[in-house]
C-alpha cells in the first residue's frame, strides 16, 4: 500500500497521544519497554491487579512529552481488560494547573468518577455535598440541584465555575478547604464504598482512577514550598486516602529534588519513572536497540499496514536514505514527542521523501529555539551534566528538567544517568 499522506500527517500529530483500545492507534504503537528500564505501566497494573481488594495509591512521572499518557491509556485498557471499570480524565481539563490544591483534586476526582459510574446506570447522592452545595451555591450566586441522577452535574458546575476564575476558588477555598477531611469522608463513604459494591455486583474487579496531566503543576510557591511539594508531600496523607485504587502523574522535579524521600514515605511507595527512550548510553555508546525502535516510531506513523520488518525496505519512501532517518531519530533524544515534532516540522516543509538538507534545517532551527532560552548559569550546569552524566536537587536542576535540556535514562544492565539533550550537544 503506497503512503496515505493525509494519514501521515493525522499521525504525526504531536499534541495527541495513543489510545491502543482504538484499533487504529495499536498500529502505530511502539513498546518502548526494552530500552526504558523496564515496563513500568506493567508494574502500576500488577500492583492494582495483586491488591484489587484493597484501595492502592501510586505516583507516575516522567518528563513531559515522553508517553505517559499514551502509557497511562495502555494501562487503562489493560485494566479493563482484566476486569475492573478504570476512569481515566486529565486533570487540566478540570482544574487552573497554576493553582490547585487539595479539595479541586477531590473534588474533580468524585465528579469524574460518578459521571462514569452514571453512565453504566450506577446513581448515587452523597448527602454531605447535598448540604455543601447549599452554601456553595450563596456563592456562585447559581442554585445547584442535585437530582439521584446528576450528581456530576452539580459536582461540574463548582469545577466549571472556579477553574476559570481566581476569585470564586478563593471564595470556595474558604469554605471547602476547613471541611477537607469530611469530604474526603464523605466521597469515601457516599460515593466510593457504595461504587465499589454496586460494580462488583456487576461482575467488576473494582474502582480505578487514572489522573493524568497533574506533572503539569505550575511550581509557584503555595503555603511557603514549590505547588507540587505542598500538594504531593505536605497534604499527601489526603490525597492518598481515597478507597479505591488511584495512580496521580507527578512532576519530576518532585522526584530529582529535596522533597523525594519525604514523598516516598508519604506514599509508603517510590514514583514509577518514564524515562527517555535510549539513544546512547552513558559512555556515549550508541544503543542500537533505541535507535531501531525510534525508526519504527516514524515509520509505523507511514506504513501502518507493513510489517514491522519490513518497514526499514521503504525508507526511501519518506526519507533521502537511513541516515537522514537516523539524525531525526538521534536529534530526538528518544524524547517522543520530540521526535514527532521534528517529523511534523519535515512535514510543514516539504512532502516526502525528506531531504537531508530538509532534516538538517529542522534540527537547527530546534536548536536555536534552545540555545536562546539558556542563561549563562545554565549553561554551565548543562557542560557539567555532559560531563558527569548526573543532575541535583537544586532549584537550577529542576529548570533544566522541566525545559527539555535534560533527560533522563534508565537500563537494567547500565544503570541511571542524566545527559544533555542531544541537539544542545555540540555547543556544549
Amino acid at each position: 500500500m503506497p503512503l496515505d499522506l493525509d494519514r501521515f500527517w493525522k499521525a504525526l500529530n504531536p499534541s495527541k497521544p495513543l489510545n491502543i483500545a482504538h484499533a487504529e492507534d495499536v498500529k502505530y504503537y511502539i513498546d518502548f519497554s526494552d530500552v526504558r528500564g523496564g515496563n513500568v505501566t506493567r508494574q502500576l497494573a500488577r500492583t492494582i491487579e495483586r491488591l484489587k481488594d484493597s484501595p492502592t495509591c501510586q505516583l507516575f512521572t516522567g518528563h513531559i512529552g515522553c508517553g505517559k499518557s499514551t502509557e497511562l491509556l495502555c494501562l487503562q485498557t489493560h485494566l479493563t481488560k482484566a476486569g475492573f471499570h478504570v476512569v481515566f480524565f486529565e486533570s487540566s481539563d478540570e482544574m487552573d494547573l497554576n493553582d490547585v490544591d487539595v479539595t479541586d483534586i477531590l473534588m474533580a476526582i468524585a465528579r469524574q468518577v460518578s459521571a462514569s459510574l452514571e453512565a453504566i446506570n450506577i446513581c448515587l447522592k452523597p448527602n454531605y455535598f447535598v448540604s455543601l452545595f447549599r452554601e456553595v451555591s450563596e456563592i456562585l450566586r447559581t442554585p445547584i440541584e442535585i437530582s439521584n441522577v446528576q450528581f456530576s452535574a452539580g459536582l461540574a458546575s463548582v469545577t466549571a465555575s472556579t477553574k476559570d476564575s481566581p476569585e470564586l476558588r478563593r471564595q470556595m477555598r474558604q469554605i471547602m478547604e476547613p471541611r477537607t477531611n469530611n469530604i474526603l469522608e464523605s466521597i469515601n463513604q457516599e460515593l466510593l464504598a457504595p461504587a465499589d459494591a454496586a460494580l462488583k455486583k456487576k461482575g467488576y474487579q473494582g474502582l480505578v482512577v487514572l489522573i493524568d496531566n497533574l506533572d503539569r503543576l505550575d511550581n509557584a510557591e503555595k503555603a511557603g514550598k514549590p505547588q507540587p511539594a505542598y500538594l504531593f508531600v505536605d497534604r499527601g496523607e489526603q490525597l492518598r486516602r481515597l478507597n479505591c485504587h488511584v495512580v496521580y502523574t507527578i512532576p519530576i522535579v518532585l522526584v530529582f529534588s529535596n522533597e523525594a524521600n519525604p514523598l516516598a514515605n508519604r506514599f509508603g511507595i517510590d514514583p514509577q519513572v518514564l524515562p527517555m527512550v535510549i539513544t546512547r548510553y552513558a559512555d556515549e555508546a550508541l544503543c542500537e536497540a533505541g535507535l531501531e525502535l525510534l525508526r519504527q516510531l516514524i515509520l509505523a506513523r507511514a506504513f501502518p499496514e507493513t510489517l514491522p520488518s519490513d518497514r526499514l525496505e521503504r525508507v526511501g519512501e519518506i526519507f533521502e536514505d537511513l541516515a537522514t532517518l537516523d539524525l531525526l531519530c538521534m536529534a530526538s533524544g528518544g524524547h517522543v514527542r520530540n521526535l514527532l515534532k521534528l517529523g511534523f516540522s519535515c512535514l510543514q516543509r516539504m512532502d516526502p521523501p525528506f531531504s537531508r538538507e530538509c532534516v538538517e534545517r529542522v534540527v537547527r532551527q530546534r536548536r536555536s529555539e534552545l540555545l536562546s532560552a539558556i542563561t549563562p548559569d545554565e549553561m554551565a550546569l548543562l557542560q557539567q551534566v555532559k560531563r558527569e552524566k548526573k543532575a541535583r536537587g537544586e532549584t537550577s536542576y529542576e529548570v533544566l528538567l522541566k525545559s527539555m535540556f535534560v533527560f533522563e535514562y534508565r537500563s537494567d544492565d547500565y544503570g541511571h544517568w542524566f545527559d544533555v539533550n542531544p541537539i544542545l550537544y555540540d555547543d556544549l
